[in-house]
């Protein structure tokens, strides 16, 4: 714990056990940041990320990193939403996740929304690197103010390298002090829930995506490589798991 809030690293590292499934030779929680392996599904290791303490608070600093071998293949979700809320630091809290997948691995990151609470500052960067025939599910979903709140400020940045090239690199800043426009109609337009779905499959450069919108509320984007972009916004956490189910569902056998 620092003077200003709680640091805390948790890491991941999967490998194949040599029999046909995916061994955990790294699992190491930390602080709020606990890890539990749950029942495997076939050669896939599941991991949940369970928040031991309430978080993150102003000044915190969680980082979380998954590292996936050739061969293996993981399963990351989380136990419930993360929920960043103000604490008596005045400095914005950092939640930083660093994945990396080798050519040949398989990582599914799947947690839980994180709701920016009224009063909050939070600024995630997710970063990704994945080897050339690395496959990757990435869901991200963000719910701006608990129910009958205003929401908190909330940065987020997202950017994946595929074979040490960047095939996507975005910001998006929402909530009070953020630069003005982020709620108009070339932003979120009203709504209070913002998610994206990012797949990443050798089959896309064979076969690419088309770009279009999904419905009322997605869009589909293909990137360079073989990886595509969901971006959906809703009036809520519960619309919004729907979008995004639904595109992976039409995405991934």
């Amino acid at each position: 714990m620092t003077a200003t809030g709680v640091t805390a690293t948790a890491r991941i590292g999967a490998r194949g056990d040599g029999r046909g499934g995916t061994a955990l030779p790294v699992l190491e929680g930390a602080g709020p940041l606990a890890l539990r392996r749950t029942r495997a599904s076939g050669a896939e290791a599941r991991v949940m990320l369970v928040g031991a303490m309430s978080g993150p608070l102003g000044g915190d600093r969680f980082t979380v990193e998954a590292e996936v071998a050739d061969g293996a293949r993981l399963h990351v979700g989380s136990a419930a939403a993360t929920i960043a809320l103000p604490g008596q630091a005045k400095d914005a809290a950092r939640y930083d996740v660093r994945l990396t997948v080798a050519d040949g691995g398989e990582l599914r990151w799947l947690p839980e929304q994180l709701i920016s609470a009224a009063g909050s500052d939070l600024y995630v960067t997710t970063r990704i690197d994945l080897g050339a025939g690395a496959r990757l599910v990435l869901r991200e979903e963000q719910v701006l103010g608990r129910v009958g709140e205003e929401p908190g400020r909330l940065t987020s940045r997202l950017t994946l390298r595929v074979a040490g090239r960047t095939v996507l690199d975005q910001e998006l800043a929402c909530g009070p002090g953020t630069p003005g426009g982020w709620d108009g109609p070339a932003g979120l337009a009203g709504h209070r829930a913002v998610g994206q779905l990012v797949i990443v499959r050798t089959e896309f450069e064979k076969a690419p995506e088309a770009a279009r919108v999904l419905g009322e509320q997605a869009v589909l984007m293909p990137l360079p490589g073989p990886a595509v972009l969901v971006t959906a916004v809703a009036a809520d956490a519960r619309v919004l798991r729907r979008i995004l189910d639904e595109a992976l569902t039409s995405l991934t056998p």
